[in-house]
């Protein structure tokens, strides 16, 4: 994946409604969200290594704007499980927050995007990568009892600990939310 691709991508997002924006390094990144951070009385967070590896949590509390587990903020922070070259953003979730956070409550919603999670095919094989390089190590993370935790490979199971029950695409950027997504020239997250 190079810069060029990313380029490409932030274009088809911006053909589905989308703001994007690409950025080469980490830093860069985390610094436009702190500019967009700036302006938000109050900001919401899905679960994201790659929030963390932004050291977005403590730069925002660094100036005072702790992430809150709320839907019904300014500013709503998270990365995706997996974007199209065309510029779909797909995400799965256990319980649906993260990913209903994402659609309904924020008055402004901005991903954060390691090129790793860009696929070149469609939905399927979006989905197919959060699967496949994701869920298994957010399971080992979060210590789930299930069999892609122990053993790394999606076995598309039955389990209660299981952390890909809700999947949601955005063909387009919902109605009623600006909605940016900031493309990363890293491999950042799962």
């Amino acid at each position: 994946m190079s810069m060029e691709m990313l380029v490409k991508t932030a274009e088809c997002l911006r053909k589905r409604g989308f703001g994007a924006v690409c950025c080469a390094t980490a830093a860069e990144a985390a610094d436009y969200v702190m500019k967009e951070a700036a302006s938000a009385a109050t900001i919401g967070q899905g679960g994201s290594v790659t929030l963390k590896q932004l050291g977005l949590p403590e730069k925002l509390a660094a100036v005072g704007k702790t992430p809150e587990r709320k839907t019904a903020v300014d500013l709503f922070l998270l990365s995706a499980n997996a974007l199209t070259a065309d510029g779909r953003i797909v995400n799965i979730d256990g319980n649906g927050n993260r990913v209903g956070a994402s659609i309904n409550g924020p008055k402004k919603v901005v991903y954060v995007v390691g090129r790793n999670k860009i696929v070149d095919g469609g939905i399927d094989d979006a989905i197919a990568r959060i699967k496949k390089c994701a869920c298994p190590p957010n399971c080992r993370r979060l210590g789930k009892q299930t069999p892609c935790a122990a053993t790394g490979v999606c076995a598309d199971c039955d389990s209660p600990d299981r952390i890909c029950k809700v999947t949601v695409v955005f063909d387009r950027k919902p109605t009623g939310i600006a909605c940016d997504v900031v493309l990363i020239d890293e491999e950042l997250g799962y």
